[in-house]
């Protein structure tokens, strides 16, 4: 589980803000089930290595709040539009048995052992990342997928996920694909056709039982009137 530290903020006007966030701190509030929400601050620094992290707004994150530890799920980020430096935070509390929307991302896991993969067959990932509805303490990291023994033309859907109790893809009514293991496309250069290659030849053997040279590529052949003029100068 991911650890924050935070302290409480009371800053009111747009100057104190300004001013937090010049010192190196992102404002944030906590907000959700019956007490009330909370203003902090944390540590930009800190904010964005979890940010870079994959799969940080579907990671419980425990905040010590003045060395009090409350688990959160991070909700929204908003980002400054030029810098595109975090500059806000929405910290959802985790309250037992209340349920909530959220992505996990799908992990595909044992590609060695893919025959398909091994022949050149090629993943095709139609879903990164399911939306759930499910209780807050049981969030899955991500909905793990095994390719394992998988050959060409297998699909793997929502139905082949093992989910816990209550943990339910907030599409229903339909059993979804998330990918496919499809069959290698491999362009190949259009072969010569054999009747042109025959042709080609022919036109070649007629010139030689004629007497003539084949005219060599991008050469012109000689023009009826000097044929004449060739033969009078002989004579």
């Amino acid at each position: 589980m991911i650890s924050l530290d935070a302290n409480i903020r009371n800053t009111k006007t747009k100057g104190e803000l300004s001013s937090l966030r010049k010192n190196g701190n992102v404002p944030a509030v906590i907000y959700g089930g019956e007490a009330q929400n909370e203003t902090i601050s944390i540590s930009k620094k800190l904010l964005k290595s979890l940010i870079d992290k994959e799969n940080f707004l579907s990671n419980i994150v425990t905040l010590n709040v003045d060395g009090k530890p409350q688990n959160v799920l991070p909700r929204e980020i908003k980002y400054h539009i030029i810098s595109d430096e975090p500059i806000h935070v929405d910290f959802l509390r985790v309250v037992s048995g209340v349920k909530i929307r959220i992505e996990v991302p799908v992990k595909f896991i044992n590609h060695e052992k893919s025959p398909g993969l091994k022949r050149g067959g090629v993943l095709n990932i139609v879903r990164r990342k399911v939306e759930l509805r499910c209780p807050s303490e049981k969030i899955p990291e991500s909905l793990v997928i095994d390719l394992d023994g998988v050959d060409i033309g297998e699909s793997f859907k929502i139905s082949s996920i093992n989910l816990e109790t209550d943990v339910a893809p907030t599409i229903r009514g339909r059993d979804f694909v998330i990918a496919t293991l499809a069959a290698p496309t491999v362009m190949k250069e259009p072969e010569k056709p054999a009747e042109a290659e025959a042709a080609e030849g022919e036109a070649g053997a007629e010139a030689a039982a004629d007497g003539e040279k084949p005219a060599a590529e991008g050469e012109k052949p000689a023009a009826e009137g000097e044929d004449k003029k060739a033969a009078e100068e002989k004579k």
